[in-house]
């Protein structure tokens, strides 16, 4: 069961709302002694988490599925980057990180019960029903799985991002009345926390076969000074391109970035993708943007507005930095 990106979360009775989680899409299998932890997309996942295997094995039922998601907890927060150093093919490496940075499984919704029934044919009204008392049976002590809170009061939901701020990745809304809807869209929303940030231009690249602006390449300045590439924005309107284009030209000038620069060809990039226009550091935007880690944005930004307003020596990495809030306190 999917969900359907949407900009404003839906209310009514027939809505639950449950914290939005930003780590891998999971379904647990047990059957006895076999465990099978799978992706969203039907990729094994369980050579990458010995800890949570042995997690799921030390329930005393024998007979389950869950729907969930797995994360690692480091300092308060959940570490997309540490998630993703545990695809590796080393499994010595493998059993490092599970060591090291152990991962948690956050259980939603239950898809099977201990009699060996599905559940997937009855509403969530009833469903949710059955996995807080599969939970408070058998998941009681089992340190590495834990049950996403959930709530039918908007305000509830609302008071998480208020306690978490931009720790939390959003609110996922979910159809109390339908039954659980496999590769299906409709009865399940997202509400993603975006963020913004100002930014400076520190270069652009053109559009590929055109003489106008693609895409802004968005750098953040650290504590010594140093002009650092984070990400790009390419939600430029087309009417706009000219001019905009006749207006940073006359700004190239290397280096553009003094710090992390624009990477060369990788094999996801084209020859136009690796080549860039540096420029001086004069202008600054605000995007919207859902994720920064590894010292850049995840994904594309969105242009916001222009801030002519704001020095470019004010767009510093300090907007970025997570306030401490500790998310495990939602698990509790």
């Amino acid at each position: 069961m999917e969900a359907l990106s949407v900009d404003e979360i839906p209310t009514g009775e027939e809505w639950q709302y449950e914290p939005k989680w930003d780590g891998f899409r999971c379904l647990v299998f047990r059957d006895g002694d076999k465990v099978e932890l799978q992706s969203k997309s039907g990729q094994s996942l369980t050579r990458y988490f010995p800890e949570l295997v042995a997690a799921v094995r030390s329930v005393k039922a024998t007979t389950f599925v869950l729907d969930g998601e797995i994360v690692v907890p480091i300092g308060g927060t959940f570490s997309f980057d540490a998630l993703l150093q545990r695809i590796h093919p080393a499994q010595s490496r493998v059993q490092k990180l599970a060591a090291e940075t152990p991962a948690l499984l956050i259980a939603f919704d239950l898809l099977a019960g201990t009699d060996d029934k599905p559940l997937i044919g009855r509403p969530l009204r009833e469903r949710r029903p059955e996995l807080e008392a599969f939970a408070h049976k058998w998941l009681r002590g089992v340190e590495r799985i834990r049950m996403s809170p959930a709530t039918t009061k908007l305000s509830e939901a609302k008071s998480w991002l208020k306690r978490v701020g931009a720790t939390l990745d959003g609110i996922v809304a979910k159809r109390r009345d339908l039954e659980y809807r496999s590769g299906d869209r409709t009865g399940m929303q997202k509400i993603k926390n975006y963020r913004s940030a100002d930014c400076v231009i520190g270069g652009f690249r053109y559009n590929e076969g055109k003489p106008v602006v693609g895409s802004l390449l968005l750098g953040l300045y650290d504590g010594k000074g140093v002009l650092h590439h984070v990400g790009f924005t390419s939600t430029i309107k087309r009417e706009d391109k000219p001019a905009l284009t006749r207006k940073l030209e006359p700004l190239i000038a290397p280096p553009g970035f003094t710090g992390n620069a624009p990477g060369g060809p990788s094999r996801w990039s084209t020859k136009r993708s690796s080549e860039w226009q540096p420029l001086k550091p004069k202008l600054v935007v605000e995007v919207c943007y859902d994720h920064f880690t590894g010292e850049r944005f995840r994904h594309g930004t969105k242009l916001m507005r222009w801030r002519p307003d704001k020095s470019p020596k004010q767009c510093t990495l300090e907007q970025v930095k997570h306030k401490k809030a500790d998310l495990l306190k939602l698990l509790k």
